[in-house]
C-alpha cells in the first residue's frame, strides 16, 4: 500500500517525543506538511531535526503551544488556521491511588488529555467538512477500556476521548471526513519508560526484564508479551490518515498488543 499524502496538512499535537514524534515522521515520510507542536522550542527544534534527518525534503513548520490551555489553543490556531489532518496526540499519566487525586488533578488531566482534543477538532472539523475531505484521529489508550485501579483520571479521559472520536464521526457523516481513535498499549513511550526507569532505579533488572515484570502484574492479558513501540503505534495512525482509510470511520483502531480481551 501506496499511502501518498501529499499536498496535505497534518497538525500532530504534542509531537516532540513518543508517539507523536513518530506520528508525525510517519506523516511526513507519506508527504504531508506536518506542523510539529511542543511546549518548548528546544524541544521542538530537537523533534524537527530528528525528522528532517529521517525523512529527506520532510515539509515541516514548528508552533510552540500549550494546547492544554484555551490561550494556546488561540495561539496556535492563529497561526496554523487550516488543516486536513489532526492527530490529537497530547495527553498526560500519572499513577496515583483514587484517594490521593485531588480536584486540581483532575481539572488538569481533562483540560490536557480531553478539552485539548474538543477545542483542536472543534476548530480544523469545520475546514475539513466545508472542502469534503479530512482526517481527524485521537490517540486514546487501551487504559479507556481497561480502566487502571491506579490511574484512574487517565483511564477516564481516555474513555471520554473514545465516547467524543464516535460522537464526532456521527456529526460529520458522509462528509468525507472521518475521525477515528487509535488506542495503543503499554508503549515505550516517555510516560511509560518513567515507570520502567523507576523499576531499574537498583540495577536488580534489565529494561526487557522490567519491561516482563509490569505486563506479568500489570497487563496480564498482552499477546504481544513485549511493549509496542512509538513507530508501531504510528503506522496505525498514518493508515488512519490515508485516502485509503476512507472506509473506517469512528472506529476503535486497536494497537494494544492483544491487551484488550474481546473480539470486538
Amino acid at each position: 500500500m501506496n499511502i501518498d499524502l501529499s499536498g496535505k496538512t497534518a497538525v500532530v499535537t504534542a509531537s516532540t517525543a513518543g508517539i507523536g514524534l513518530a506520528s508525525a515522521e510517519g506523516l511526513a515520510r507519506a508527504g504531508a506538511r506536518v506542523i510539529v507542536n511542543g511546549r518548548g522550542e528546544a524541544r521542538v527544534g530537537a523533534a524537527m531535526a530528528a525528522i528532517s534527518a529521517a525523512v529527506a525534503g520532510a515539509k515541516l513548520q514548528g508552533v510552540v503551544a500549550d494546547l492544554a490551555t484555551t490561550e494556546g489553543i488561540a495561539a496556535f490556531t492563529a497561526r496554523i488556521g487550516d488543516a486536513d489532518i489532526l492527530v490529537n496526540n497530547l495527553g498526560i499519566a500519572a499513577p496515583k491511588p483514587f484517594g490521593e487525586i485531588d480536584d486540581a488533578q483532575w481539572q488538569l488531566m481533562f483540560q490536557t488529555n480531553v478539552m485539548s482534543g474538543i477545542r483542536m477538532s472543534r476548530h480544523y472539523l469545520q475546514g475539513m467538512v466545508a472542502r469534503g475531505w479530512g482526517r481527524v484521529v485521537f490517540i486514546s489508550s487501551e487504559s479507556g477500556v481497561n480502566i487502571p485501579k491506579d490511574m484512574i483520571d487517565y483511564g477516564w479521559s481516555k474513555a471520554s476521548q473514545l465516547a467524543i472520536s464516535r460522537g464526532l464521526a456521527e456529526t460529520v457523516a458522509e462528509t468525507g471526513v472521518t475521525v477515528n481513535s487509535v488506542l495503543p498499549g503499554p508503549t515505550r513511550s516517555e510516560v511509560v519508560m518513567r515507570l520502567i526507569d523507576a523499576m531499574t532505579a537498583d540495577g536488580k533488572m534489565t529494561q526487557l526484564e522490567a519491561e516482563k515484570e509490569f505486563l506479568r502484574t500489570m497487563r496480564p492479558t498482552s499477546l504481544l508479551g513485549r511493549f509496542t513501540t512509538c513507530e508501531e503505534v504510528a503506522n496505525m495512525v498514518v493508515y488512519a490518515c490515508s485516502v485509503q482509510a476512507a472506509g473506517t470511520n469512528g472506529a476503535a483502531l486497536r494497537v494494544d498488543g492483544g491487551v484488550v480481551r474481546s473480539i470486538v
